[in-house]
């Protein structure tokens, strides 16, 4: 029909000349009908070779029709059946480039149609990202290397640059059929482009007897593949937002330019991902602290105290991006845990903000943190930041707005197994102050501790040697059974006391059991290393910042207690296997919060 693009226009005349002028009507509804029924065929017969037989066909039938009516090749030209070329027809390949003329440059171009150069400079970075590992998927090759056919784009782009040609674009839908005909290897690439070459050689010529049907049915065909593959094929695929942007897209780019669409679909898009990642969580887990206790073996009285009071202890594992539309949710809950019922009935001390698993936060949800923290200081909460660092983008963000720093807020870093440690080394603190006593903290740290914060453990002085182990006995073992001390006090000949003074290695993985130790005062801790979790773990007992002092039985005088004392002994080893047995379950429950 011959519109330029730049007279195209939506209007009652545009309407007029396409579907109510015969002659204009039967140029454009001629091409939908051989691609219509090529479409049908291709659904009933797969061969590789009807697509190009069937355009082969066309233009022999075409000219057959022309020759037999003895119609004029000149006029079928002028009325538009056939490509029009004019004076170009006979001008080399090469003929464009005299019309170089860089004094005739206006430079000032570059800048008026700078939108146009972004959008273009967009999309050829947007589409082999898009399009390659599609296409990938449609041609069933597994062996897709985006970033290598990013770098082929930008390489082949700057070469057409220099040499002022237009630029290299993969085209989804030509690449497919090119795949669906036969051209799935190397020769068949390489042959293609001899081909093309060659055409170019030859120059515009041939073009001139190619009747226009053929690439209007080709036209056709491409767009029907188009569409049904993003509007038809999609229906059941996407959701109704990502739905809702490809037909607007779709319809942007048709009714204004490519450029137009473009800009209009990223800011679609962006609307959508602000809607839906607002619906979506951004508090993974809420539990209180008495289901997430340490790791740290204690005396069953500080154990079961902890327990009690560690209720007071919330933990919220944040997850995603955290911004304006992800953020409010988190600022209610916490707001309904210090309000209402919930804080009557369960007051809170501390509480836990987990961001291990937070992407990011941005200037809004960092300015609803100053908020919380405003919020946790009026009721004396103590707010625990764990899972980044300060130097990390979530600390650059909390810091900028000074809630890292303030009072009632803590940073434990990138661990986000030791806030438990120092909630329960707080209440304990509190427990020795009210009881006005001094108790011995006696720790184990398992996996995920790196020291038993000794800053904050009570631990007598190695030094003030009692003068039987009874006391030190009953401490360790009265939570799991009666400890006579007129059975026990025949145990001191079998025990041995020893002092280990700190950094002293009592044993690593692999060595042979020398003995039984109890803890008398001191702090210890057990680090297992694990290079591989498949494999075995590595484990080292080492003394704590400070020296211990320890009861030992070895295996010589535990042989011994079973022969002379078997009441003592069976009353020993029963109490041992019970407090084993609670160590053993910490150790597991360690072992899995690693996970």
């Amino acid at each position: 029909m011959r519109i330029s693009d730049d007279d195209f226009d939506m209007t009652w005349e545009t309407f007029e000349f396409m579907f109510l002028d015969k002659h204009n009507l039967l140029l454009w509804t001629f091409p939908l009908f051989l691609a219509i029924l090529l479409r049908l065929i291709t659904r009933k017969y797969h061969h590789q070779l009807i697509f190009p037989a069937y355009f082969i066909i066309i233009p022999v039938l075409f000219y057959i029709v022309v020759f037999a009516a003895g119609l004029d090749l000149g006029e079928l030209r002028r009325t538009g059946w056939v490509f029009d070329m004019g004076a170009s027809a006979k001008e080399p390949w090469y003929n464009f480039y005299s019309y170089y003329d860089f004094s005739l440059v206006r430079y000032s171009a570059l800048w008026s149609t700078l939108p146009i150069q972004f959008a273009l400079l967009f999309f050829n970075i947007l589409h082999p990202p898009l399009n390659v590992p599609a296409l990938g998927g449609c041609i069933l090759n597994n062996d897709v290397d985006t970033n290598k056919e990013l770098v082929a784009h930008g390489y082949s782009n700057l070469l057409a640059g220099f040499i002022g040609v237009v630029p290299n674009y993969l085209v989804y839908v030509n690449t497919l059929l090119f795949y669906r005909v036969g051209g799935d290897n190397r020769i068949a690439g390489f042959l293609l482009a001899i081909a093309t070459i060659a055409l170019l050689v030859i120059g515009p010529g041939p073009i001139a007897f190619i009747p226009v049907m053929v690439v209007g049915a080709l036209i056709f065909v491409l767009g029907i593949d188009l569409v049904k593959e993003a509007l038809w094929d999609n229906r059941h695929r996407v959701s109704w937002p990502e739905y809702i942007t490809i037909v607007s897209i779709m319809v942007c780019m048709t009714v204004w330019d490519f450029v137009i669409g473009v800009l209009f679909g990223i800011i679609v898009c962006c609307f959508f991902f602000v809607v839906q990642n607002s619906q979506l969580r951004s508090i993974r887990a809420m539990y209180t602290g008495d289901l997430a206790m340490s790791a740290v073996r204690r005396p069953s009285q500080q154990r079961a105290y902890i327990r009690e009071v560690s209720q007071q202890t919330t933990i919220l594992r944040l997850q995603g991006f955290l911004f304006f539309g992800t953020i409010t949710s988190v600022e209610e809950t916490i707001r309904d845990l210090l309000e209402g019922p919930y804080w009557q009935h369960r007051p809170i001390q501390f509480l836990v903000l987990d961001l291990s698993l937070v992407a990011g936060v941005d200037m809004s949800s960092a300015e609803a943190f100053v908020r919380i923290h405003r919020l946790l200081a009026s009721k004396r909460v103590t707010v625990v930041f764990c899972g980044f660092t300060v130097d990390s983008p979530i600390g650059k963000a909390l810091r900028s707005v000074e809630v890292l720093g303030a009072s009632g807020v803590e940073l434990l870093g990138r661990s986000v197994r030791q806030w438990n440690v120092r909630t329960e080394n707080a209440y304990l603190r509190a427990w020795f102050r009210s009881q006005k006593i001094e108790t011995s903290a006696s720790t184990l740290t398992v996996p995920g501790r790196q020291d038993a914060d000794t800053d904050t453990a009570i631990s007598l002085d190695p030094f003030q040697i009692p003068t039987r182990p009874i006391k030190t006995l009953s401490m360790a073992f009265s939570s799991y059974g009666d400890v006579d001390p007129i059975l026990f006090r025949r145990i001191d000949a079998y025990l041995e006391r020893i002092t280990v003074p700190e950094g002293h290695v009592l044993w690593k993985f692999g060595d042979p059991s020398d003995g039984l130790y109890v803890i008398e005062s001191g702090v210890l801790r057990a680090s297992y290393e694990f290079a591989n979790p498949a494999q075995h773990l590595e484990e080292s007992m080492v003394a704590g910042t400070a020296p211990s002092a320890l009861w030992k039985i070895s295996n010589v005088n535990l042989q011994r207690l079973q022969t002379e004392e078997p009441e003592l002994a069976k009353v020993f080893i029963q109490l041992v296997l019970k407090a084993a047995k609670l160590d053993y379950d910490i150790l597991l429950s360690a072992i899995a919060s690693r996970q």
